[in-house]
């Protein structure tokens, strides 16, 4: 394959962002549309054509959500000691199209065989992408946050797109008029299918100008040893699927393996940190504080895919700002569409305050998210004094909910991203990159079982009754988000001497 650029020369470039970016942020764009359109019809979808009672499809979505973190990990490691970046990335992009095609034939009867080809390929997807993020900018390149944001903005556009047009397709609220009604669902998952292809496409046919970055870690081996490797990653991968289909169709299942991964992902970096400096060990730790919080932060997060599914579904008029949505699909699609309007705005803020030596370190970033979240989950609790006799309420006042939280997320999101490739030495940055999400595999564990004692809480209770309960729940997680945010801010001082010269 030729290679057009060296690292060096794709380093150096001129201006605001390098042109891979661009291409990297196209294909994380429609495999985000295909990933957030399907994470947006499982909750709905098992609870009203799968017919599981709430609290279950609550536990039912966490575990997904959690084996799809989970895997990342997984897919980090492969990543990084035998495939590379690149390959990863295109085999895990062949088994979502596999699974959304599966889906797309039968949702209901091959409903788990579908969604767990699309949990093995979303671990070999994900980590990878954003790690070539990572890798077109020198190690003390101060564009990188501004470049890790606007990649964040195509995460966006495409979870805007696909969280909104796949749940609405689904429900019959979108081109009702030209797909049959017993075939909706069929065309919502085949919507997911369709755009990964592109997404795959888009980065096959770009690859080039990625230079060396992303191949194969075993180059220096001989083919016959690395087809050996690589072959048994594929087949392994293939195999695990009837594991992960029991795993997930079985909650209990995966309650003992997140008892056990964290442990031994924590263990697995403690047997690396022995090859490191102390320096390079205390960022290891300043690295592992940040993923403990960030496991609470999407714990409440992550309620948009369980909890406030239902309470959407149930519980919310169906206008904002007087113009007819689905309320999932805002559900969905809301925080996307502010972090696509925001985002750059909230990069050039840190951007101007860095001109003046005023910017706040990331640990008080990361405090602040935490104070957005609490403040937005207030205000999905004060949309109970809005409500109707039938507890219907406002769609305009849970919308601006949103609006708060996403300030939230862009304070964690993209910064912590960048903040684990600056904070790992250069040998476990896949490894970092993967416990950083499976960091986010708890958070979602955590929220499938939150929105199981909410859904719970409100079995065989009245409209107006459940609308109580939720809100109820929601204040809860808002006093709980505010306690964080502080412990955050006191102890950032701590966590700053941890990380030295990482800003």
């Amino acid at each position: 394959m030729e290679q057009n650029q060296t690292l060096e020369q794709i380093q150096n470039f001129k201006g605001k962002y390098p042109k891979q970016l661009w291409y990297l942020f196209f294909s994380e764009m429609w495999e985000r549309f295909s990933f957030y359109g399907m994470r947006g019809m499982l909750y709905y979808f098992m609870v009203h054509q799968l017919f599981m009672k709430d609290d279950l499809a609550n536990l039912q979505y966490g575990a997904t959500q959690a084996w799809v973190y989970a895997f990342t990990f997984i897919g980090g490691l492969f990543a990084d000691k035998i495939f590379g970046f690149r390959k990863s990335l295109f085999w895990g992009g062949l088994l979502m199209i596999l699974g959304s095609f599966i889906l797309a034939f039968d949702p209901k009867q091959y409903f788990f065989l579908g969604v767990s080809f699309t949990i093995v390929g979303t671990g070999f997807f994900k980590p990878n992408i954003s790690s070539m993020v990572g890798k077109l900018y020198n190690d003390n390149d101060n564009r990188r946050d501004a470049g890790f944001s606007l990649f964040y903005a195509g995460v966006n556009l495409g979870a805007l797109i696909g969280g909104y047009i796949c749940i609405a397709v689904g429900k019959g609220e979108m081109f009702a008029r030209w797909i049959p009604e017993n075939l909706r669902w069929n065309f919502a998952f085949g919507f997911a299918a369709v755009v990964m292809i592109i997404s795959l496409l888009t980065f096959t046919q770009t690859q080039k100008s990625l230079g060396e970055i992303g191949l194969s870690p075993l180059m220096h081996l001989e083919r016959g040893k690395r087809k050996f490797y690589e072959i048994g990653t594929y087949v392994g991968s293939i195999l695990i699927i009837p594991i992960i289909i029991v795993m997930v169709s079985n909650t209990k299942y995966t309650d003992y393996f997140m008892y056990a991964i964290g442990p031994i992902a924590i263990l697995y970096l403690v047997y690396e940190m022995r090859n490191f400096s102390l320096a390079q060990n205390k960022k290891l730790i300043a690295a592992l504080i940040f993923m403990l919080f960030s496991i609470v932060f999407w714990a409440f997060f992550e309620q948009s895919g369980g909890s406030l599914s239902a309470f959407a579904a149930d519980n919310l008029n169906t206008t904002v700002l007087g113009i007819h949505l689905d309320p999932n699909g805002v559900n969905n699609s809301a925080n996307s569409l502010f972090v696509i309007i925001f985002a750059a705005l909230v990069g050039m803020v840190w951007l101007w305050m860095a001109a003046r030596k005023i910017e706040p370190n990331t640990m008080i970033k990361f405090g602040l998210s935490f104070l957005f979240l609490a403040l937005g989950f207030y205000v999905f609790y004060y949309t109970k004094f809005f409500a109707d006799a039938s507890g219907k309420t406002s769609l305009d006042l849970f919308t601006f909910g949103w609006f708060v939280i996403t300030f939230g997320e862009l304070c964690l999101s993209p910064i912590g991203m960048s903040a684990m490739t600056k904070l790992s030495p250069q040998k476990t940055q896949a490894v970092i990159m993967g416990m950083w999400f499976l960091a986010s595999s708890y958070g979602q564990y955590f929220a499938g079982l939150l929105g199981a004692n909410i859904a719970k809480a409100s079995e065989h209770a009245s409209n107006a009754d459940k609308l109580i309960v939720y809100a109820d729940g929601y204040k809860l997680l808002a006093i709980y988000a505010l306690i964080a945010g502080v412990i955050l801010i006191v102890i950032s001082p701590l966590i700053k001497k941890l990380m030295q010269e990482v800003k």
